[in-house]
């Protein structure tokens, strides 16, 4: 059934010539959101810019800010996104500091703190920020985890390497592509494709 629907949604999208712009500088999470949200018929059109991104812990405005900060650039509808880690010893930090926490500290550092702990809880979420040119809507996704005492797999794309999934014995760097099927970043994505398809069956 869910592969049905999947499919549904795929020919739906794509009867409406759903194309939309990703601006990221990130070659992964672009190759991840085009593998999530092409498969449901929407083509992603990648924009290289840099934003300014303002440091806050609140995503939310973060995301926001960024969101509209992309629109004024490109002048057309477009999605951003900010995934980050939400440790529980640290009563959900880094949050939206996330980026700035992970390059002080690295892989190693990262697993040898935090990976050590009695708890080693740790939340994964991605929102995504849509602008229209009217308004910016959020989407979130997030999922469950702990920190690796080491880091396992290939580092390249940023903590990948020290977070194992609940249910999971393996980090996301070791599950390769099995991470698009159950990512926070799968999970917002789906339920942005939600809310483009009752944008687009409303016109």
């Amino acid at each position: 059934m869910q592969f049905f629907r999947r499919e549904v949604s795929g020919v739906f999208l794509r009867r409406y010539n759903m194309r939309l712009r990703f601006m990221s500088r990130n070659e992964f999470k672009i190759k991840e959101v085009k593998s999530i949200l092409e498969a449901s018929g929407v083509e992603i059109v990648a924009v290289d810019a840099a934003i300014d991104e303002i440091q806050t812990d609140n995503v939310e405005k973060l995301v926001k800010d960024k969101c509209i900060k992309a629109f004024q650039k490109v002048g057309r509808p477009l999605f951003v996104e900010h995934t980050g880690l939400y440790i529980n010893a640290l009563n959900g930090f880094p949050a939206g500091l996330t980026q700035v926490f992970w390059d002080t500290l690295e892989a190693d550092r990262v697993a040898a703190i935090f990976g050590q702990m009695a708890d080693t809880s740790v939340i994964a979420k991605t929102q995504i920020g849509f602008c229209d040119g009217k308004n910016v809507f959020q989407f979130e996704g997030a999922i469950s985890g702990k920190i690796s005492p080491e880091p396992r797999g290939n580092r390249d794309f940023q903590w990948d390497c020290i977070f194992v999934p609940d249910g999971y014995d393996k980090t996301f760097a070791e599950l390769g592509d099995q991470k698009n099927s159950i990512s926070m970043r799968k999970r917002a994505l789906e339920s942005f494709r939600t809310y483009l398809e009752e944008r687009v069956s409303a016109r």
